[in-house]
């Protein structure tokens, strides 16, 4: 792990150079897992509408998310995690950094108030469940049963928030995204949605 390079800097890196405030392992991760720097800050942009908007990233992995969407916006982050580890080693870099205004919380999914949050970030997240060679790793249950239970999960909580809710997609089908919500815009090539709720 690199000293701290403190958020006046982190937020300019690039992946290459941000990846290494990461351990080794989890740094190797980076392309098929964690969302890019770039597309992080904009990502960030379209949830943020005001200071101190409530974010939540739906399996936060090690962070690298929310620490650009702290350094860049005026937005709070949350990242939930079900692995143990990730959720350490995000908490571990938030604090060696300096972060403002993140959150890491260990836990499922499906233990997470979705009222407590204006808006939220979604890469991929259940996708492992039913395409293996997507895994990180063996540490928690894979099953199609737990990515459809998820999926569904994620989908009744969105219906439920008020109209105007932001949704930021990035990859995967958007299955968890309900039928209430419209897509506004996209950018990097249709791969990075949002969706706003509409009724």
């Amino acid at each position: 792990m690199l000293p701290p390079f403190g958020t006046d800097v982190l937020h300019t890196f690039e992946d290459e150079a941000f990846n290494r405030v990461y351990p080794l392992k989890v740094r190797n991760q980076s392309a098929a897992h964690w969302t890019p720097v770039q597309v992080a800050r904009k990502a960030a942009q379209m949830l943020v509408t005001k200071p101190g908007t409530r974010v939540l990233d739906i399996g936060c992995g090690p962070g690298k998310f929310c620490a650009i969407g702290a350094t860049t916006t005026g937005g709070c982050f949350t990242g939930v995690e079900q692995r143990a580890h990730l959720a350490t080693v995000a908490s571990d870099m938030i604090r060696s950094q300096g972060i403002p205004r993140v959150e890491i919380i260990h836990a499922n999914i499906t233990d997470v108030r979705f009222s407590d949050y204006d808006a939220f970030y979604i890469y991929n997240p259940f996708q492992e469940n039913i395409l293996p060679s997507l895994r990180i790793d063996s540490r928690v249950e894979m099953t199609e049963s737990l990515y459809l239970r998820y999926t569904e999960y994620v989908e009744q909580q969105l219906a439920q928030a008020p109209i105007g809710t932001r949704v930021v997609t990035y990859v995967g089908e958007c299955e968890e995204i309900p039928t209430c919500y419209a897509c506004d815009r996209e950018a990097f090539g249709g791969y990075l949605k949002l969706w706003i709720k509409i009724r």
